[in-house]
């Protein structure tokens, strides 16, 4: 079995989770012996992370622009990577790259896979432009797709505008791979980043708005003076809210406190987890956060919104899923972090949980099962 995997990015600053599902995905084909190429953009790709997926082949195109991810070239390379293909599994849904791939799915009558991650919902900027996209051609790539992935039961719905209906939808989770989050040396981490000893807050992920780091920072400061003794850390790139959430930081005396370290490697990353209390993910919409996972294997606690697709973290305990709200996550902070075999329960049953459920050896052989029963046919 040949597969090509489509995705926008395999860089985790500027990819996000649709890297990290793409990287991982590619890398644990080729471990069960499946033949996998990678389709993608050549912004911010280093050779070390394209090493790190061989014999995984990764095939870049260069932009011309960044902005709406428009290629300089690429078409024979895009027709030649779907011709040499067996199934192809597109990833995301507005960009340049799933029209060429499409365009050469079509054209060569290969079968190919669809899996937005979230993506299919008019949510965010650009919905003008969005709505035109759909008409053109996003709707087509969605319908005559052979197969449809959502990565958890909530985003089976998306499907339904586009004419799928949900019960042709597979649900495949994000996984996690637990040998990527070793223990890093904590006091090096904090002197490294200018913290304090006081425990750590932590938000992990970019900072723009459908990630509502300014609804946790509020969050924050409405938990003072019962959470004083803690710090919070933003840890993730800027998308355009860094100077107003410094600027209400300042405003609350609270420089002190919080602190933006900003985009961290992988090594940074999983020693971030570790030093943490709490992790919290207060997005205003998310198909499935992979950094809860992460948090989880890591064994650190997570507080996450309802709209995080995530609900199985109610298993562990009820209180770590709140509403999308300031006061909401303020007060299942203080409800958490106040109470210490709670924190310390939590810990070892989310991990437990993470572990058993989402560990990449096992989700993805269901990925393996879907494109073998449709290339089957």
């Amino acid at each position: 079995m040949k597969v090509l995997n489509v995705s926008v990015s395999l860089d985790m600053r500027k990819g996000g989770g649709y890297a990290e599902r793409t990287f991982q995905m590619s890398r644990f084909l080729v471990k069960k012996g499946v033949a996998c190429t990678v389709l993608t953009f050549s912004l911010d790709l280093t050779k070390q992370r394209i090493a790190a997926l061989a014999p995984a082949k990764v095939i870049a195109l260069t932009l011309i622009s960044q902005r709406f991810n428009v290629p300089l070239n690429g078409w024979i390379k895009t027709f030649r990577a779907v011709r040499e293909a067996d199934i192809v599994h597109i990833m995301g849904h507005w960009y340049f790259i799933n029209v060429m791939s499409y365009l050469a799915i079509r054209y060569y009558k290969k079968p190919y896979v669809v899996c937005p991650a979230g993506a299919l919902p008019l949510f965010g900027r650009s919905r003008f432009i969005k709505k035109v996209f759909n008409t053109v051609i996003g709707n087509a790539i969605i319908k005559n797709a052979d197969g449809w992935i959502a990565v958890v039961e909530d985003e089976r719905a998306h499907f339904e505008s586009y004419g799928i209906s949900p019960s042709l939808v597979s649900v495949i989770a994000n996984g996690v791979c637990e040998e990527d989050f070793p223990e890093g040396d904590e006091t090096s981490f904090r002197r490294k980043y200018n913290l304090s000893n006081a425990p750590i807050i932590l938000f992990m992920g970019r900072l723009n708005l459908i990630k509502g780091p300014d609804i946790l920072l509020n969050a924050f400061i409405q938990s003072q003076p019962e959470l004083q003794d803690f710090q919070l850390v933003f840890a993730g790139p800027n998308e355009g809210l860094l100077e107003k959430l410094k600027a209400t930081t300042e405003k609350h005396s609270l420089s002190n406190k919080v602190h933006f370290i900003g985009y961290l490697d992988a090594e940074d990353k999983a020693t971030a987890y570790r030093a943490a209390e709490l992790l919290v993910i207060p997005s205003r919409s998310e198909a499935m956060s992979i950094v809860a996972l992460e948090a989880g294997i890591s064994s650190t606690p997570v507080l996450l919104t309802d709209q995080c697709g995530l609900h199985e973290i109610k298993e562990v305990n009820p209180i770590l899923e709140c509403s999308v709200s300031a006061k909401s996550i303020a007060s299942s902070m203080k409800n958490i972090l106040l109470a210490p075999n709670l924190l310390e329960s939590a810990k070892e049953d989310w991990r437990h949980l993470v572990s058993e459920r989402y560990s990449w050896d096992s989700v993805i052989n269901r990925y393996i099962d879907l494109y073998g029963e449709i290339l089957a046919k």
